[in-house]
């Protein structure tokens, strides 16, 4: 079994209250091993506030606050696997790990254990975590996009890790003149345009023209701001995609099914009223996109909140596209 090592936290950056990014200097005198892009690794923090399986009236399990005799929340480690955002050539140039987190909630609101501690993180006070001297995972370009001319990379929220650390690599390496002549398209989508995280840097490396890529930013919750901003497209990410795949609203479909069942048609309704119509960027059209995802030679990979991975899903498997996603 891998072992356990002690790293440091030598940048935090939070971009709202519930997201940050932060980067991981490795044990002295212990590199990180060498990984691809699309790896994880698991880290651990010694003192979270642990959690315990209780059923409710209904005699569903969920879980609630473990706590002492006193009342007092039980303290205790936490081990969970992690994207890495960095890209490999980062990680070897600057020797640390790069991780972009969000603090996660269940169905009744308890934050996640080890990534409520992480957002806690306060350097120097407190800059040390746990890692498993291990990096692993399958979800990489050669193993599940070999053979594909055209890759549609979906990453929602923090799903956004393992595809800006694939398109930051691809980035550098065609600087470095190994270009491999695939399409690459990225769908990168968040609440609000403040957690967008590495929308710059992305927006620098399409506008680079190094490789053949096209990014596709879009806010789910769009101010006044966003609907000026021509370089930002509106919408979840399963209804972008399902706009340029000329397929109606995911809760358009929830509404036609459910006036075919006889369920809850107001809340349907009301799901489809308050659905953000979906828009994209200025610089692309419907046209190319609908070209550059061509079923015969196109793979979708996602990563990110599970119910939108469903439904994307969903809508490759109607146009008969092959379909990825980060498994654990």
């Amino acid at each position: 079994m891998a072992e356990l090592r002690a790293g440091t936290v030598v940048h935090w950056q939070r971009l709202s209250p519930i997201l940050a990014i932060f980067r991981l200097a490795p044990e002295r005198n212990s590199p990180f091993q060498d990984y691809q892009s699309g790896q994880y690794i698991a880290l651990r923090r010694e003192r979270c506030r642990l959690t315990k399986r209780v059923h409710g009236p209904d005699g569903r399990p969920h879980f609630v606050p473990a706590l002492d005799a006193a009342g007092n929340p039980e303290l205790g480690p936490v081990t969970h696997s992690y994207s890495i955002a960095s890209a490999p050539f980062e990680s070897q140039r600057d020797h640390h790990l790069e991780f972009y987190i969000v603090l996660e909630r269940d169905g009744d609101g308890t934050p996640g254990r080890l990534s409520s501690s992480l957002l806690e993180i306060n350097p120097p006070a407190d800059d040390k975590v746990t890692y498993v001297n291990r990096i692993t995972g399958s979800f990489t370009l050669p193993r599940r996009a070999s053979g594909f001319k055209s890759v549609v990379l979906v990453g929602t929220g923090t799903g956004l890790a393992p595809f800006v650390s694939m398109i930051k690599q691809l980035h550098f390496e065609a600087s470095q003149g190994a270009v491999d002549g695939v399409q690459y398209t990225l769908l990168h989508t968040n609440r609000t345009y403040q957690e967008l995280a590495y929308h710059q840097e992305l927006l620098a490396i399409e506008a680079s023209h190094q490789f053949d890529f096209v990014y596709l930013p879009s806010v789910s919750r769009p101010t006044d701001r966003d609907f000026g901003d021509r370089r930002l497209g509106r919408g979840r990410a399963n209804n972008v995609l399902r706009y340029i795949l000329d397929m109606p609203l995911k809760e358009q479909d929830d509404l036609t099914a459910v006036l075919e069942s006889g369920g809850d048609v107001p809340r349907a309704r009301a799901a489809l009223g308050a659905a953000v119509g979906p828009a994209l960027p200025d610089h692309v059209s419907k046209g190319e996109l609908q070209k550059r995802i061509d079923p015969a030679r196109t793979v979708i990979l996602t990563c990110g909140n599970p119910s939108l991975m469903t439904d994307i899903k969903h809508i490759a498997d109607t146009r008969q596209i092959r379909f990825e996603k980060e498994d654990w």
